[in-house]
């Protein structure tokens, strides 16, 4: 029988590991990350008071914090209806965009004719207006969801593509030429290095597509719809009705804001190996 003895990790001169903080240290980094934004968007808030308080803006072009607020109160299940609407048609593009755009960068990658090929395609479609070529997608696919969610894929789509791109060559040379030397295919160095090592630069272009799918969304109602965020804004301005208007803009500002956390969240959770996400962190002490 064997005896197996254990020795006791040397540390590294010149090295120190950083301990997983606990729970309140947590917090307390979680707050020094975030009083920043959030003084901000009170100084924002009490500014808009102080101007609609001192009558430096006509009521019917500014209203104050106050009534919008009773107004998103009045009409929350009006509100909310509308939010659902434009969420639903946000999430759709946001997730078709997302699967479109990582099929064309594997292909891209692994292509280079498709990449000499699509790549243009892809640069003259995002720097043509997506408002310009709404109207014709309304005239294409009538008023139902599908213009909607077209626009939000075309508008949230470029980001991913470049992001998972870039995420594909960043890969280091030396890892896939030790993955081919230990007898790896191109399917298994794909599922076990460049797709892993890829899917920092992905969530990165994740946070900015699902903000941008937002705003897809709902320029597609803008143009054509009885229903949504898009809507409610539009009935809102013809109606001279600033309050809702404002209210419809806070509305859609929060949905924005929170489908960013949660693909935030989820970037925490599937890659707590990054080391933007570690708790552990070795830092030199030279």
């Amino acid at each position: 029988m064997v005896s197996q003895s254990t020795t006791p990790d040397v540390p590294v001169a010149g090295v120190a590991e950083r301990g997983r903080p606990g729970a309140g240290e947590r917090v307390r980094e979680a707050a020094a990350r975030s009083w920043r934004p959030v003084a901000l968007l009170l100084a924002c808030l009490v500014a808009w008071w102080a101007i609609t308080a001192a009558k430096l803006i006509k009521a019917y072009l500014v209203p104050s914090p106050a009534k919008t607020l009773q107004v998103m109160a009045d009409k929350a299940g009006y509100l909310w209806h509308h939010t659902w609407i434009t969420t639903y048609e946000t999430l759709l593009g946001f997730v078709i965009a997302t699967i479109v755009g990582v099929l064309a960068a594997v292909l891209m990658v692994y292509s280079p004719a498709v990449e000499r090929t699509l790549y243009p395609v892809l640069l003259f479609a995002q720097v043509i207006p997506k408002v310009a070529i709404a109207p014709l997608l309304v005239v294409w696919l009538g008023f139902g969801l599908a213009p909607k969610v077209v626009v939000a894929v075309l508008i949230a789509f470029f980001p991913v593509v470049i992001s998972m791109v870039t995420g594909l060559k960043a890969v280091d040379p030396e890892m896939i030429q030790l993955s081919a030397t230990m007898g790896a295919g191109p399917l298994q160095t794909f599922a076990k290095i460049r797709f892993p090592a890829s899917l920092p630069h992905l969530f990165s272009g994740l946070k900015v597509a699902v903000t941008l799918a937002v705003t897809g969304a709902v320029v597609g109602e803008f143009v054509g719809a009885n229903e949504g965020l898009g809507y409610v804004i539009q009935q809102a301005n013809g109606n001279l009705d600033t309050p809702m208007l404002f209210a419809g803009l806070l509305v859609m500002s929060l949905i924005g804001v929170v489908l960013f956390v949660l693909v935030e969240f989820a970037e925490k959770l599937l890659l707590p190996w990054h080391a933007s996400r570690r708790g552990t962190a070795v830092t030199t002490t030279y």
